[in-house]
């Protein structure tokens, strides 16, 4: 069975299945062909789970397919809300048993943790991008309760890799890989991380539709939560601190209200190293062994920092590097991820131990089926990208050219309140649809010509 576990979908590596997709999107080889591209390096198993329909929502956000890629992200959103209910039972508890034993990757995949808040961003991002303001309100509020369960379901994971290590004779605590580069995850950006789930982003958006939809009650907690996961950023504060003016002026406002989200880059990748561990033996001693574990690379790319709407230069912060995000979650996982790799590696030694009595060959058979399944999990949602920064100010409604960096591109804007997606991808600048809410004083209603 694990012979054939070594072959299956299930082991191969999320990265190897994304690069197509990925490498022809940055080629300008069009949605079409990067839709193909996925399609093909995913099995029919792995379009039901959670990540292929990450994916694929995140290609269509990026081509303006709002509608299909809601689709997409609801049908990974369903997939998530039945994880979480097994978490509670026994199906979570069977996915850990089998990560414990043969292989991380067997692990049901339930997505990083800040994936999963991101998601109900996503969705509340492509609601406004429809005009569904009041379905997107609900998708916040989705938000804020997928946070509240995140912590206690880690907590309950870390628990049964704890059980399951000892009934092996494994030590919960102990396990260190000797090599591994800690230093990438207690860094001061990756500490200074409240924990590895809530942005400044969902945040602040919640503060900022709340706004919107005239319930300042509500926005000012949204805009004092970004600032407290991201203090010192000034737009966050100015937020806050402007609310109250701003929604005194609301009906003598003659400029549109612009939330500008810029993102950059792509989100990062796992890659795999080989360190030293040492574990028990069967004599009752200690061994040393080889493991594969995964490894962040700290982002080297250079912060954005010009934002330009016509002739007009806006502040322009960073409000999530999903870099950090993913080694804090990774910090997070350690203790669990570090309890299977050492149960894992005493049961597949004490496996290779007692297949002697099965001949030379087959003696070779199992030691190199417990190699192909010792992989390391390198499953994340790739498509996101590496930083989201925000811009905000007052506008006159109409087209405007905005300059990121060294990139350009046209945006139009209307009514009070907007908000413009901007995806900085392949050397160039994707501008997504424009939500607009509400209607200037001085702004015609849709479909009635203006005076002469």
């Amino acid at each position: 069975m694990t012979l054939a576990l070594a072959g299956c979908s299930a082991l191969q590596s999320h990265t190897a299945k994304m690069s197509a997709a990925q490498t022809g999107t940055e080629q300008g080889a069009g949605l079409d062909a990067a839709l193909s591209r996925l399609d093909t390096s995913f099995s029919a198993d792995d379009k039901k789970g959670l990540l292929y329909n990450l994916e694929r929502g995140e290609l269509l956000r990026m081509h303006q397919k709002y509608s299909e890629s809601t689709e997409s992200f609801l049908r990974a959103d369903q997939f998530v809300a039945q994880l979480e209910e097994a978490a509670k039972g026994r199906d979570k508890a069977a996915s850990l048993a089998a990560a414990s034993l043969i292989s991380e990757r067997l692990k049901t995949y339930e997505g990083q943790d800040y994936e999963k808040v991101m998601l109900s961003t996503r969705l509340a991002l492509n609601r406004m991008a429809a005009n569904e303001w009041d379905v997107a309100r609900v998708d916040i509020k989705r938000t804020h309760e997928r946070e509240a369960l995140i912590a206690e379901l880690h907590a309950k994971e870390v628990v049964k890799a704890e059980e399951a290590a000892k009934a092996n004779g494994v030590q919960a605590s102990g396990n260190v890989l000797d090599g591994y580069p800690v230093e990438t995850l207690n860094d001061p950006a990756v500490l200074q991380l409240k924990n590895g789930y809530q942005n400044a982003l969902s945040h602040y958006l919640s503060g900022f539709m709340y706004e919107v939809m005239n319930e300042q009650g509500l926005a000012a907690p949204g805009y004092r939560k970004a600032i407290e996961l991201k203090p010192g950023n000034q737009i966050l504060e100015e937020g806050l601190r402007g609310l109250t003016q701003r929604s005194s002026q609301r009906r003598q406002q003659r400029m549109t209200d612009v939330l500008f989200l810029v993102e950059e880059g792509s989100a990062p990748q796992r890659r795999n190293d080989t360190f030293s561990m040492t574990i028990p033996n069967k004599r009752g001693g200690t061994q040393t062994v080889k493991v594969q574990y995964p490894v962040i690379t700290p982002s080297q790319n250079p912060i954005v920092s010009s934002f330009q709407v016509g002739s007009t230069r806006l502040k322009l912060e960073s409000v999530i590097d999903f870099n950090v995000m993913a080694r804090r979650a990774l910090r997070d996982e350690m203790p669990g991820v570090l309890l299977r790799t050492a149960t894992r590696t005493v049961a597949k030694s004490l496996a290779v131990e007692q297949s002697n009595r099965l001949g030379q060959w087959g003696s070779m058979m199992v030691a190199t089926a417990a190699a192909l399944t010792e992989q390391p999990d390198d499953r994340m949602w790739l498509t996101l990208p590496e930083r989201v920064y925000v811009a905000r100010g007052f506008l006159p409604p109409g087209e405007h050219q905005v300059s990121v960096g060294q990139f350009t591109g046209k945006v139009s804007v209307s009514g009070q309140y907007a908000v413009v997606p901007l995806r900085v991808y392949a050397n160039t600048v994707l501008p997504g649809t424009t939500a607009s809410f509400g209607r200037l004083p001085n702004e015609m209603p849709a479909g009635r010509p203006a005076p002469r």
